[in-house]
């Protein structure tokens, strides 16, 4: 995710916490560096390895109300972060939500398998969710069929309908209309709303900026919002 093409957010410069606090101190949530969309109360983040370590009890003070935590990408690696972002994200009393990042040129069974040994997701956790946005320089039918493997897979072994992160950028001309059954996690940037992929008319999750400062995290993370109340999250974490 980001405009590295990787979820996460871009690796950013480092610096300390108590300055990337600083850089937002005009922005009246502390959690963006300029205006942000409105309307919405439920703040998420989501993270990879490129953060470094976190201070989740710091990231739960800034008011982040969920996050999502790369797992996997492909057919055989883990995100080296991943086992302590997940316990720490837990232990700091934030929704967790767990991400693969889907590549078209690895056996979407395999890429499934993997996903589900690594991530053992556990009650009050946000359904799987699969990160759909690289080709691999493989046909469109090929992405297509792959994507719809590993939805299937997971959500037959979880019995969680998972999450679909995208972009209609990448997502329209390859993959054409979606299915609606799953819910949308729609990446969009510096607009007061998201385009949608086509075959959505709605959207769960917004990831709205790269760029964010969160207190606890070094340099930039990735921002969202969730389409609802807090207690609707609660619910779909709690499989509802």
């Amino acid at each position: 995710m980001g405009r590295f093409g990787r979820m996460g957010g871009r690796l950013a410069a480092v610096v300390g916490v108590m300055a990337a606090a600083a850089a937002c101190s005009d922005s009246p949530t502390g959690l963006e560096p300029g205006p942000e969309p409105t309307g919405y109360s439920v703040r998420g983040i989501d993270v990879s390895h490129w953060q470094g370590v976190i201070a989740w009890p710091s990231v739960a003070g800034a008011g982040v109300d969920f996050a999502f935590i790369k797992a996997t990408e492909g057919g055989d690696y883990t995100d080296p972060r991943f086992s302590a972002n997940w316990a720490g994200a837990w232990q700091a009393g934030i929704i967790r939500g767990a991400y693969h990042y889907f590549r078209p040129q690895t056996d979407a069974a395999a890429q499934a398998r993997h996903f589900l040994a690594t991530a053992q997701l556990q009650p009050g956790d946000l359904p799987p969710v699969l990160d759909v946005e690289a080709t691999d320089g493989r046909p469109d039918s090929e992405i297509a069929a792959g994507v719809r493997t590993w939805l299937q897979m997971v959500e037959q072994a979880t019995g969680r309908t998972p999450i679909v992160y995208t972009r209609a950028s990448f997502w329209n001309p390859h993959l054409g209309p979606g299915d609606a059954r799953y819910p949308l996690w729609v990446a969009h940037y510096d607009v007061p709303n998201p385009t949608l992929p086509g075959g959505w008319t709605s959207w769960t999750f917004w990831q709205h900026s790269d760029d964010g400062r969160v207190p606890g995290i070094t340099g930039a993370v990735d921002l969202n919002w969730f389409n609802g109340t807090r207690a609707q999250l609660e619910a779909l974490a709690s499989g509802g």
